[in-house]
């Protein structure tokens, strides 16, 4: 019995500050942005995830690409 994995999609996670509570601790959003090219490299999608937030007046805190994989199990 083997299990193969299959890419099914990709998406990436950026974590951004949008303030600071009355405490003095920061107030974190994120945002997904789903149908990211599954084989992208790592860097292309870290420099996305850069370029996108130069625009914004929020700080990026932390970049996820997370991808996801199908498995089947082959008999």
């Amino acid at each position: 019995m083997a299990v193969v994995s299959a890419p099914s999609g990709a998406a990436l996670v950026l974590v951004y500050q949008t303030g600071l509570s009355p405490a003095g601790a920061p107030i974190t959003s994120q945002r997904t942005l789903n149908n990211i090219v599954y084989n992208a490299s790592t860097q292309a999608v870290y420099d996305a995830a850069y370029a996108i937030f130069s625009l914004s007046e929020y700080t990026l805190l932390d970049v996820y690409f997370r991808r996801t994989d199908e498995l089947t199990n082959e008999e």
